[in-house]
């Protein structure tokens, strides 16, 4: 038969990270495709041990229907933890769990937004919340990215010129896919900007936590006088993504329809996903498992700095510096064509990264960029995923220089620095491909 789609599902295509997946699949590959924690991340044993301790004392707690709001233990840590740690929570604030921090997002979007109603977003950005808000009919509009963030000045004239905006999403700290963070000055300025607009700010922090070099910057919800600020959480990159818990602290007449859009949804997150998040925070060294994580990422980031100045640099490729996170963001000099870089890595080269086509707000528009994730490889495998790079670089170089395809770049480009060692202007810098 003939099936019928809605216009919200009909127009949407599938996740281009996903889609790499597929062939990152392959034992082959080496996947610098994706964005999960490092191996050694999970307190794989403390969660052994709160669950069995959960269903021997505690099991129908853990397997019967609970609140939508959430685990009311965890909702009321969360509330004290957030702001005593951050300064982020106010009286107006409340705490809602989720499945995932994503879904905070699709919530956000539903109660939020009417179909066609604009959600300023950084491009590029986080092509999981963007999916989110096309489903849900939202037109996405996006602001360039500098390397301290989005562009204040771009971000008041889209506000000056695009009508029916709602919101403005942003990833503040490590910004996914590229690895910015925005500056405490850019931060007190959004907010201004979106008071004087009149908007709300999706806060976006689920990378936080991993800061391992510079200092921490307060978040824009600590700047939150008059509740326009939903702040968005998550256990996925501090404990476990296969537990898909997140949550959001935002104004509660807006966490209050949350909770009705969410009982149509999925009733509530799963409890014992809940308990054991709780758990772990209040019973175990919670600050010292940061402390790992961070040390743990700290050592991987700059094998990863090393790795690309050995073997990008000199092809031309540069990268976007990074604090925190898990991710690097590349770019190609001009005249070499993106998508058949990323295709020719993984069919040919066997090592997976993700086109930045993926993570634009216009799904029609062009990148020169690539993410790279170097916290799921094992050290070995990095190098060798890098070492491939550096051949699919000499091909793109041997292609364009014969005469191959050319893709030109839209919008303004990045500006590049180097993390660790030395910098890519001290070890030469090369000038895009000609």
């Amino acid at each position: 038969m003939e099936y019928f789609f809605s216009d919200k599902i009909r127009n949407l295509k599938p996740s281009a990270i996903r889609e790499i997946f597929k062939y990152a699949a392959d034992p082959a590959v080496v996947s610098l495709s994706a964005g999960n924690p490092a191996p050694d991340a999970f307190p794989s044993k403390e969660i052994a041990r709160i669950c069995a301790d959960i269903l021997t004392n505690r099991p129908i707690d853990a397997l019967q229907y609970s609140l939508t709001e959430g685990y009311p233990a965890l909702r009321a840590h969360l509330k004290t933890y957030m702001r005593e740690k951050y300064g982020v929570g106010r009286d107006f604030d409340e705490v809602l769990i989720t499945t995932g921090a994503q879904q905070v997002m699709e919530l956000a979007a539903k109660v939020l937004c009417n179909p066609g109603d604009v959600i300023l977003c950084e491009d590029p950005s986080f092509v999981g919340s963007l999916n989110c808000f096309r489903s849900l009919g939202a037109r996405l509009v996006g602001v360039p990215m500098q390397r301290d963030g989005l562009d204040v000045d771009a971000l008041e004239q889209k506000l000056k010129s695009v009508e029916n905006v709602r919101a403005l999403y942003t990833i503040p700290n490590f910004q996914n896919p590229t690895g910015a963070t925005m500056s405490a000055a850019k931060r007190r300025a959004v907010y201004d900007l979106a008071r004087k607009y009149d908007i709300l700010i999706i806060e976006d922090n689920p990378y936080g936590d991993l800061r391992y070099r510079g200092e921490d910057v307060p978040g824009i919800k600590t700047l939150d006088e008059d509740g326009r600020v939903i702040y968005v959480g998550s256990f996925s990159k501090v404990i476990s993504p296969g537990l898909r818990v997140g949550y959001t602290v935002c104004p509660d007449p807006v966490l209050r329809k949350m909770v009705v859009a969410k009982q149509g949804e999925d009733v509530h997150t799963n409890i014992l996903a809940q308990m054991i998040c709780h758990a772990y925070m209040t019973e175990y060294d919670f600050e010292a498992h940061l402390d790992f994580l961070r040390s743990l990422y700290r050592k991987k980031a700059a094998l990863m700095v090393e790795l690309v100045e050995q073997h990008l640099c000199p092809a031309g490729i540069t990268y976007q510096d990074f604090e925190g996170g898990l991710f690097v963001w590349g770019t190609l000099p001009a005249g070499v064509d993106m998508p058949e870089f990323c295709t020719r890595a993984v069919r040919d080269h066997k090592v997976a990264v993700v086109p930045g086509s993926a993570f634009l707000p216009e799904e029609d528009g062009r990148s020169q960029s690539f993410r790279m994730n170097f916290s799921t490889p094992a050290d070995d495998a990095l190098r060798a995923g890098l070492q491939r790079l550096q051949r699919n670089s000499l091909a793109a170089e041997r292609q364009y220089k014969a005469g191959g395809p050319v893709h030109q770049r839209t919008g303004p480009p990045f500006i590049f620095h180097m993390l660790f060692g030395p910098s890519c202007k001290r070890a030469g810098l090369r000038r895009p491909l000609a």
